[in-house]
C-alpha cells in the first residue's frame, strides 16, 4: 500500500520516516518529496508498505502524530 505523509518538518529526512513507519511493519520504499530549486524538503512524502494491515496499523497509529511540534497526516494515497 502506498501512504501520503503530509505536514513532515522541513528538517524532517528519508531515514527519519523510514525509521517511524518501520516500527509498524516492512517499509518497501520511502521518498521525501524536494524542491528542485532548493533541494529542501515541501514538507510531505510517500511511503510503501508490502502488508495491508501493517499499513492501515500505520495510518491509525501515525495519523495527527507530532513530530517536531507538527501534526503529521498519513493516508493512503490516491494513484
Amino acid at each position: 500500500m502506498k501512504l501520503l505523509v503530509r505536514n513532515l518538518p522541513r528538517t524532517t529526512t528519508e531515514d527519519d520516516i523510514r525509521a517511524l513507519f518501520s516500527n509498524h511493519g516492512k517499509v518497501d520504499e520511502c521518498n521525501l518529496v524536494l524542491d528542485q530549486a532548493t533541494n529542501q524538503s515541501k514538507g510531505f512524502a510517500f511511503v510503501e508498505m508490502p502488508n495491508e494491515k501493517d499499513a492501515n496499523n500505520a495510518i491509525n497509529s501515525l495519523h495527527m502524530h507530532s513530530i517536531e511540534k507538527n501534526k503529521i497526516r498519513v493516508k493512503l494515497a490516491q494513484d
